[in-house]
């Protein structure tokens, strides 16, 4: 019998593969959709038939372009996340098919070269935003160079209304095709909001089951990735109302869920003090999550919970959000059908009791009318905020490598070809996206995966050509529109998807002879984006990944200083160490809410939500960066997921000296408050500055409070990491 791995000498251990070498075989597994691969056989194909029945294959084209892009994001969520995903991509898709077709229509072809620059910097720039703004800002450079190149008659604004309309028809699809479970039960409008609040408290439970073993920080990350799920559709639904505002069963089921989700948030809060903590719980009390996520689906209460045991301050905080969500839920239950009784659970004595956290405030009244301010909130301050840091590092940086990779493959694809030369810019418009993957596995996969699709596409063209016509196409499309939401799981995968519908559209507007092209185009914008993609200027990853780091902190910061800001401070003697909450008389006196927990209301969560979805898009850039092709400057390339560990730590940390606060723990000094802060600001700085940047002068850590301290040693470990020697 062979000895078990602890037991063998370092020497004989494998060696495992390093991670750029790796990535390129990595797939995202998830459960078959389905649905969405029913919408995604739907949406092309019958558009491209319409197409031949009425003699428009150059319209049915585009639109079967937008379909299938807008396949792409095509991802779960309730049906206002995906008016969000795809439309707002589409929107971006539209402008620059009509940006194109004004360039197509210049004096001299080589008039595209400056504009795509132009289009690439913004585009680049854009990208920094987050997924959505990035999705938006792909589809505009890549229809932008489509609309420039493709030989397709009509105005410009035709092609772009034709291209959203195929965008438009699978959003259509959306509304339409639904499961049955979505159809049948009574409540079914609220039924994905439903389904993400319960979500949440499932993740919550597993998070709880898996207390100090190794699953913990990975538990903790899908609880983070829930609730962002969940607060993105609630602020969705309050945002984009879809049945105005109404005395009925639809806001009364939005209320409910809302207020719901105002318990979640709040026990979830409570749940990451006791993953800071790290001591196991019971199984009854890690299940009660599970019980309310029951209720939440069932759209009742969720009965007896488990009794309180506040043996410490995070346990303590724990047990008053379980039974705060436990009034929640028997208070929000519909009394239609009887609702089992709530067990009472009597205030803990070492632990005084607070009121019941107020519901997170509508962003959005339920009105039709509010669609100008739903618009203005969805497009204005954040494009504001991105065109005028346009010049930061980290947008510089990526805006000058998209900017120069699309230009440089314009002008090559120019000399090279008459007609199809939109086809290597808009494979290197994909190739240098940075949110697909590390650029080397990009290549990797977009090779094989055209070949794959330049194979397939030749194989059935060859099958095909005695049957005559071009009716074989649609039945191509329809099949690869289907394979859309199986295939976003791996880049080649989705790279040999897209070449066979690409190619579809291509030879049914009477382009034959584009199968052999597409292999050189490839090949060519692969070398262009690897060697642009690791100029000496852009290949530090401090600047990529220390500007999503720098983003965090400063979150954090701000939540920090909002929870720390005690409005009961005397400005002579400093902060009071009381407790928040106020003398009980007895028990039928409610609490003195003269001075409520500052961490625990709408602007401290927006602060402390803001803080995750910053860390889950650094981790996204960490990962990447670690996968990389080691490039010329070692010197500079960090361990970014110990980086990434660290700052998940300090915004942990953040989150728990929230809870402690009030709890009724004393509150630090002012003056170690502001060395904390000041800490933060000054690290955020340092990693979003770039290479030359120096690491700032931590103060020392604090000595009397705990979460503060926590907070420093972590600041100390990132600064040890992201020093260069």
């Amino acid at each position: 019998m062979s000895a078990p791995p602890s037991s063998r000498p370092p020497s004989s251990a494998p060696r495992s593969l390093p991670a750029w070498l790796t990535h390129p075989l990595g797939w995202r597994s998830a459960p078959i959709p389905w649905t969405a691969m029913l919408r995604g056989a739907l949406s092309a194909g019958p558009l491209l038939a319409l197409g031949l029945l009425t003699g428009h294959l150059s319209q049915a084209v585009l639109a079967g372009l937008g379909a299938m892009l807008a396949g792409v994001n095509d991802r779960p969520g309730t049906r206002r996340t995906g008016v969000v995903h795809i439309g707002l991509p589409a929107v971006g898709g539209a402008l620059g098919l009509l940006c194109g077709g004004l360039l197509a229509d210049a004096d001299s072809r080589w008039t595209a070269v400056p504009a795509l620059f132009v289009v690439g910097w913004l585009s680049g720039a854009l990208s920094v935003t987050g997924p959505v703004w990035s999705a938006a800002a792909m589809q505009c450079l890549v229809t932008a160079a489509i609309g420039a190149g493709m030989p397709i008659p009509g105005p410009a604004w035709l092609k772009a209304v034709c291209y959203l309309g195929g965008a438009v028809w699978l959003l259509l699809l959306r509304f339409l095709l639904r499961a049955p479970r979505h159809i049948l039960r009574r409540g079914a409008r609220r039924e994905g909001e439903r389904e993400a609040v319960a979500a949440v408290f499932d993740a919550l439970a597993d998070a709880l089951h898996a207390l100090g073993g190794p699953g913990a920080e990975s538990a903790r990350r899908r609880l983070i990735a829930a609730q962002h799920r969940a607060d993105e559709s609630l602020w969705l639904m309050r945002l984009l109302p879809f049945h105005g505002r109404r005395e009925g069963r639809g806001s009364a089921q939005a209320h409910r869920v809302t207020e719901r989700f105002a318990a979640a948030t709040a026990l979830c809060e409570a749940g990451i003090a006791l993953l800071w903590e790290g001591r196991p719980l019971p199984p009854q009390v890690a299940n009660a999550p599970r019980l309310l996520a029951i209720a939440v689906r069932a759209d009742s209460a969720p009965g007896a919970l488990a009794s309180p045991v506040s043996d410490t301050v995070q346990r303590g905080a724990f047990d008053r959000a379980l039974l705060t969500a436990a009034v929640i839920f028997d208070r929000t239950a519909p009394r239609e059908t009887p609702v089992p009784p709530v067990v009472p659970i009597p205030p803990v004595s070492r632990v005084p009791y607070e009121p019941t956290r107020p519901a997170l405030p509508p962003r959005a009244s339920l009105n039709p009318r509010s669609a100008r301010r739903a618009l203005k909130e969805l497009t204005g301050p954040g494009v504001l905020r991105t065109l005028g840091r346009a010049f930061a590092p980290a947008r510089r940086e990526n805006a000058l490598r998209v900017a120069l990779c699309v230009a440089a493959s314009a002008a090559v694809a120019l000399s090279l070809h008459q007609t199809h030369w939109y086809w290597l810019p808009a494979t290197a418009a994909f190739l240098v996206k940075p949110d697909l993957g590390p650029l080397f596995s990009r290549v990797v996969n977009r090779v094989a995966g055209t070949a794959t699709g330049v194979l397939v596409f030749t194989v059935l063209t060859l099958a095909m050509a005695g049957l005559g016509g071009l009716w074989w196409l649609v039945a191509v499309v329809v099949a690869g529109g289907a394979l859309i939401p199986v295939a976003t799981r791996h880049f080649g995968f989705q790279t040999a998807v897209v070449t066979l519908l690409v190619l579809s559209f291509v030879y049914a507007v009477g382009d034959t002879e584009a199968t052999a092209a597409r292999l050189l185009d490839t090949a060519l914008a692969c070398g262009i984006v690897l060697l642009v993609g690791h100029l000496p200027r852009l290949t530090d990853p401090r600047v990529r990944v220390g500007h999503r780091f720098a983003v965090a902190l400063r979150h954090t910061e701000r939540y920090l200083r909002h929870v720390l800001d005690d409005p009961r401070t005397d400005p002579r003697t400093g902060p009071r160490t009381g407790p928040r909450t106020g003398p009980r008389t007895g028990p039928a006196t409610a609490p003195d809410t003269s001075a409520a927990p500052r961490g625990g209301d709408a602007k401290g969560i927006a602060l402390r939500y803001a803080a995750y979805r910053a860390l889950s898009e650094a981790r996204a850039a960490a990962e990447t960066a670690a996968a990389e092709l080691p490039g010329l400057h070692r010197a500079h390339r960090h361990d970014w997921l110990a980086v990434m560990a660290r700052a998940e730590r300090v915004v942990d940390a953040a989150t728990v000296c929230a809870v402690r606060v009030e709890q009724g723990v004393p509150l630090p000094t002012a003056t170690e408050a502001r060395w904390v802060t000041g800490a933060l600001a000054a690290m955020a700085d340092a990693l979003e500055g770039g290479r030359g940047t120096p690491m700032p002068t931590l103060p020392p850590v604090p000595k009397d409070c705990r979460s503060l301290r926590d907070v420093m040693t972590e600041l100390h470990g990132i600064q040890s990491l992201t020093t260069v020697a």
